[in-house]
């Protein structure tokens, strides 16, 4: 029996990668520098960008355009299934 090693190595790789990700951190964004570590007496002592139902985040603007990322998107999903395509054709055609 021929094992296939070449699918082993591919998705050995991608756990690695998953496994790698999983300890990124996750960007938070906050309204100013930290409050300092003092004796907290309350509510009145609040720092700027707080308010008495939680923190304030940070003003996005008028909105992002997200034209360029929704054309990269597409076209890496076209030449993805393009690979896909060509490789099953591939696969079909060799002979046994």
């Amino acid at each position: 029996m021929v094992v296939a090693r070449r699918p082993l190595l591919t998705a050995t790789a991608a756990g690695i990668l998953l496994a790698a990700l999983w300890f990124v951190p996750s960007a938070n964004a906050t309204d100013g520098p930290a409050a300092p570590s003092g004796n907290r007496s309350g509510p009145t002592n609040t720092s700027a960008g707080d308010t008495p139902a939680g923190p304030r985040l940070a003003d996005t603007g008028t909105g992002i355009d997200t034209t360029p990322y929704l054309i990269g998107g597409v076209a890496f999903l076209g030449i993805g299934a393009a690979f896909v395509s060509h490789s099953a054709r591939r696969t079909e055609t060799r002979p046994a």
